[in-house]
């Protein structure tokens, strides 16, 4: 049973998160344009709040059924990277991105977020 949830889903979008002893899993699915950029800022925060909550040390991102996101979007994640970074030493925690290796977007961009903070981002596939 986990301890925390967040779903939304809106359009072709769709993106859950939860947490179980510090531990928080996050998936996206479908397609992340700019009519889902609100919803996904929302649920970012909230994940982000947890993750500060329970002294997360790493949010795993499963992005492997994200079939398209757009710059809006991507903005989004600079956010979250961005806030993760500013954060005091004791704040800060690890983002693992799962990756599709046949997304090839997922690549070039992941890639280019984590080039902004590798000391807290990974890029599996």
């Amino acid at each position: 049973m986990t301890s925390w949830a967040r779903n939304t889903t809106e359009n072709d979008f769709a993106a859950n998160a939860t947490a179980d002893q510090g531990r928080i899993l996050v998936s996206l699915s479908g397609t992340a344009d700019v009519t889902i950029r609100n919803h996904l800022d929302h649920f970012l925060r909230e994940v982000h709040q947890e993750a500060q909550r329970c002294r997360a040390e790493e949010v795993t991102v499963d992005v492997r059924q994200l079939e398209f996101m757009n710059s809006s979007c991507l903005k989004c994640l600079v956010w979250w990277v961005s806030t993760v970074q500013e954060q005091p030493a004791e704040g800060k925690y690890k983002i693992v991105f799962v990756s599709s290796p046949s997304l090839y977007w997922q690549r070039r961009s992941l890639d280019a977020l984590a080039c902004l903070a590798d000391d807290i981002i990974s890029v599996q596939t």
